[in-house]
């Protein structure tokens, strides 16, 4: 018997919506352009406030000139603030690439350790990072909550919390572990190209009916968070949603 009380509000919706989104969204590999394990976790780390796009026309030249941990955790730390000046925050970057590099080589031999405890004691990385670089350089069930993530997934109605770790372990008790990572590249397409942060295209968007934020907003109906059901239960519910979501 199927006990609904062990899962967040959405989990009856959550196979379909989990389907249509993957027909939407096909490819769901890191738009990061990268070789290899070490190269990925660089690029994911240059990754933070900036994007994709912008990291992927930086790191070329870093690569070229630091291809691997041993260059680049010998490399001069003015010459990769240098090379990443143009993904912003580069004095912080570029200190935590090089003690991330050194950390790689005196505690894991040179090579990227492939459990999310040895890689959050990497300086720069926190177990965002370490989840892109389990599921996409070593294919290993991980789930990155990053600010795309956590947004669809709590407007979808999957997880009551805004807290990433908290919206990481609610994905993973709705999924088995052969969907997270596609979720995860799901979730963080969705919320680049439809459910955007200010003005979500809700419109558009081939899940809206599954979609609680979506279904509050729209009027139409008012989801009860603790009885898992769906009834008509006032407006403060939807006020909420509104004031919440609301462009700032």
């Amino acid at each position: 018997m199927h006990k609904s009380k062990k899962h967040p509000p959405g989990s009856v919706v959550i196979e379909p919506t989990f389907e249509a989104l993957s027909k939407l969204y096909p490819n769901t590999a890191t738009e990061l352009t990268y070789n290899g394990p070490f190269q990925l976790l660089t690029a994911v780390i240059l990754s933070a406030q900036c994007t994709d796009a912008r990291v992927n026309q930086t790191t070329p030249a870093l690569f070229r000139a630091y291809p691997d941990a041993r260059a680049l955790a010998a490399a001069p730390l003015e010459s990769i603030e240098r090379l990443i000046h143009p993904c912003g925050f580069y004095r912080m970057k570029a200190k935590a690439l090089k003690e991330m590099a050194q950390s790689v080589l005196t505690d894991f031999r040179g090579e990227i350790p492939q459990t999310l405890e040895e890689l959050v004691r990497l300086r720069g990385v926190g177990r965002k990072t370490a989840s892109v670089v389990l599921n996409q350089a070593f294919g290993l069930p991980a789930i990155a909550v990053d600010t795309h993530v956590k947004r669809v997934a709590h407007r979808l109605g999957w997880t009551e919390s805004l807290n990433p770790e908290v919206v990481e372990r609610d994905l993973m008790r709705l999924l088995p572990r052969e969907k997270w990572a596609p979720i995860n590249g799901l979730l963080i397409l969705h919320g680049r190209r439809l459910c955007k942060a200010r003005k979500p295209l809700c419109s558009e968007c081939p899940v809206k009916e599954s979609c609680r934020f979506f279904l509050e907003s729209s009027g139409s109906v008012t989801i009860s968070k603790n009885k898992h059901d769906t009834r008509n239960s006032g407006r403060k519910s939807q006020q909420a949603v509104r004031a919440r979501h609301a462009p700032r």
